[in-house]
This record gives structure tokens, C-alpha cells and sequence, in this order.
């Protein structure tokens, strides 16, 4: 499936990726391919990028990868949309 993260200043992320998960506002939930359609506020936590992916240098010191190879970004709040197999991320 395709994620694309955006801030308010840029662009972090636009790639395919096997899994995503989101700190939702009553708590983390985890999307897959041909996840039903969803949007959803984002609260404070991280937002979990499961596969392989690559980053643009500029911004790759917002995120870290935990012990089991996942790539975190730290977020404040947000919002997500899920359609078609495209997760849209709105990130403060």
C-alpha cells in the first residue's frame, strides 16, 4: 500500500510500505493492504512504518527505528485517511 506523510513544512514520506500504525485519539490502531476507508484524528505518540523504505536525507533525523526494525516518527496530533490503498498522514 502507498503512505504518504505530510507536515505542514514538507513532504517526509511517499512510498509503498507493507503495514502502518497510528496513535489514534482513543488509542493506536494498524492499517494493512485493503483496509476499509477510514479517517481519523491523530494524538501524540508515534506513527509506526512497517517495510523497507527509504528516506530523503533532509528529513530523515525525524525519524528512528525501534529494536524490531520499525521506523517510528514522533508526532503531537494529526489526522489520517485511509482510501483505495492509499494512507494519507497529516502530522503535526
Amino acid at each position: 500500500m502507498q503512505l504518504e506523510i505530510v507536515t505542514p513544512e514538507a513532504t517526509l514520506f511517499k512510498g509503498e510500505v507493507t503495514s502502518v500504525a497510528v496513535p489514534g485519539v482513543d488509542g493506536e490502531f494498524q492499517m494493512l493492504d485493503n483496509h476499509a476507508p477510514i479517517v481519523s484524528l491523530l494524538g501524540k505518540g508515534n506513527v509506526k512504518i512497517h517495510g523497507e523504505i527509504k528516506l530523503d536525507k533532509a528529513v530523515s533525523s525525524r525519524f528512528s527505528k525501534n529494536e524490531k526494525g520499525v521506523t517510528l516518527l514522533p508526532i503531537n496530533s494529526g489526522a489520517v485517511e485511509m482510501n483505495n490503498n492509499k494512507v494519507i498522514v497529516l502530522a503535526d
